[in-house]
């Protein structure tokens, strides 16, 4: 079967009063959460989500992106992960996670 969505979720860490990073601000568990959310709507064969390193806009985090839609999301919780899961089974962007800066469809 053919990937409908492949998702990078930033983990990265980086040293405490540095830079913010996604996975100290729950980057790791998205991963699990939306994973999760994806098997429930039986989408494991359709949808990826895989861990990446820094996406870039690190004080928007925690961060991810979604391909081929190139939708980026900021700010994700793992609350928001039900949201991100629908529009992965189909259904519009989340627009209130998506980045300021990213493309309107």
């Amino acid at each position: 079967m053919r990937l409908r969505h492949h998702v990078f979720v930033c983990a990265n860490a980086r040293p405490e009063r540095g830079r913010p990073s996604c996975g100290s601000r729950g980057g790791d568990g998205i991963v699990t959460a939306l994973t999760l959310a994806i098997l429930r709507r039986g989408l494991g064969g359709e949808v990826a989500v895989t861990t990446s390193g820094c996406l870039g806009p690190c004080f928007e985090g925690p961060n991810l992106v979604v391909y081929p839609d190139g939708v980026w999301y900021q700010g994700v919780g793992e609350g928001d992960v039900d949201a991100i899961a629908d529009h992965l089974a189909g259904g519009p962007p989340v627009a209130r996670l998506r980045r300021p800066d990213d493309d309107d469809d």
